[in-house]
């Protein structure tokens, strides 16, 4: 990865995380805390990793995502709007009726997203479903889930997981958010799921442990992810809970509520300061 095509994604994350809040703020309702703290995953999926094309969403050959962790659509939504799959603007009527964007991943009503999702645990099971269909079929596509370290107390994601490792599945790519907090708290309090990449190795998966907010090492483990043969492949993103947002930062309450006009305005300062750093630098 080039220093240029670095800088270009970090400043794509942060328009991301702009527009993630921009939509939860004009509904007054949604889960900024994922959303941002995935938000260099979603970036380098949609503008580097996935063989996509917006203009034909529907492609056969297409690349799969499956957002497991289905409340943080504000991100996942930011993610296609930026890279094209529907105007921006379509991003203010997130929760609204009538609207294509709803609170959880549709996908008989939104372009780019390849499932429904929104009861955790469910996902990476379609996720290791679509792999297996592809395998069977004979295509080359590959499929992408991203989990949130809480979701993964969910007993049906150890159940995907045995099945993608029976059945060879090394055309999946299990991400997970480890961010820290869910909903009541430190995942660690609630259930803990530690440690998780041995857990992973357990199932038979291939993993590896990055900072989810580096480009360069989330760019080494998707390399790394593609060229494993004979098993899943699982990446552990360490993150941090509403990343950019500094009173957002750690903070389990802002797993899934809106900013007030005030918080809002002082969040967009501070990623519009961040956005207008890296652009200096470029």
């Amino acid at each position: 990865m080039t220093p240029e095509e670095k800088k270009q994604l970090e400043m794509t994350a942060c328009r991301l995380r702009m527009s993630a809040l921009e939509a939860i703020h004009a509904a007054n309702s949604g889960h900024p805390g994922g959303s941002l703290s995935a938000a260099e995953l979603f970036t380098y999926l949609y503008f580097k990793e996935l063989r996509i094309d917006p203009a034909d969403p529907k492609d056969p050959g297409r690349d799969r995502f499956v957002l497991s962790k289905g409340h943080t659509a504000p991100g996942l939504y930011a993610a296609l709007a930026l890279r094209g799959f529907f105007p921006r603007e379509d991003l203010l009527t997130l929760r609204q009726i009538g609207s294509h964007l709803q609170g959880h991943p549709n996908m008989n009503l939104t372009p780019g997203v390849d499932m429904s999702t929104g009861s955790l645990g469910q996902g990476i099971s379609a996720a290791a479903g679509m792999a297996l269909a592809a395998k069977v079929q004979g295509k080359p596509c590959r499929v992408y889930t991203l989990l949130g370290d809480g979701e993964i107390q969910e007993g049906q994601v150890w159940e995907a997981l045995m099945f993608a490792h029976h059945y060879k599945l090394d055309n999946l790519c299990v991400i997970i958010d480890n961010n820290g907090l869910q909903i009541d708290g430190p995942v660690g309090q609630v259930m803990s799921p530690y440690p998780i990449p041995e857990k992973l190795r357990a199932f038979g998966l291939e993993a590896v442990e990055v900072d989810g907010h580096d480009f360069e090492q989330l760019e080494a483990a998707f390399n790394k992810a593609r060229e494993t043969k004979g098993v899943p492949f699982a990446i552990v993103m360490r993150t941090v809970k509403g990343k950019g947002v500094s009173f957002m930062e750690n903070q389990a309450g802002w797993h899934g509520k809106a900013p007030s006009a005030e918080e809002y305005r002082q969040a967009m300062a501070e990623l519009n300061a961040a956005l207008a750093e890296l652009e200096a630098q470029a």
